[in-house]
């Protein structure tokens, strides 16, 4: 469904879709209905777009582990840009505030204006001026920082179950 969002609270009540719990137990093998095929070919496609270095570690680490398949990491919007042109994610994970003069809007902008891309954003930004500057994107949702590994799982999850939909 292309105009679903999902927002994610970590402390705080959101205006969107809630779920019962932001940690819920992670199954140790990925399967469809997780959000994660079994086949190694199958696995969802990610690109994490991300300017601090432990926090990207962690989400990729966390993200292979769940069965998701990162196919690149990012720091600023023109990496971004070049990877997802490179390498055609299913879904980008996109911090706000990144190395270079561009953001991660912008670059969400341009990843939705050129290949229909849509984007998780996973940020400090949460702020109404900035969702509303990010609209046209159509972000598929908005995990606020600080999130969990396990919540950050979960919400690619959600995402791309939003996707298919």
């Amino acid at each position: 469904m292309r105009g679903r969002l999902i927002a994610l609270s970590v402390g705080r009540v959101q205006p969107s879709i809630t779920f019962p719990s932001i940690t819920p137990e992670i199954p140790s093998e990925p399967d469809e209905k997780s959000g994660a095929a079994v086949g190694a070919n199958e696995r969802p496609r990610l690109l994490i777009v991300e300017d601090d270095f432990l926090v990207t570690w962690q989400m990729e680490e966390a993200l292979t582990e769940a069965g998701f398949a990162v196919i690149g990491t990012a720091s600023s919007a023109e990496e971004a840009v070049q990877l997802a042109n490179d390498t055609q994610p299913q879904l980008v994970l996109m911090d706000i505030r990144l190395n270079g003069d561009r953001d991660g809007v912008d670059a969400a902008l341009e990843l939705f204006r050129q290949h229909g891309l849509r984007c998780l954003f996973t940020t400090a930004h949460t702020d109404k001026a900035m969702r509303a500057r990010a609209a046209p994107a159509q972000p598929i949702g908005w995990l606020p920082k600080p999130y969990t590994m396990p919540a950050l799982v979960y919400a690619v999850r959600e995402a791309l179950k939003a996707l298919r939909d």
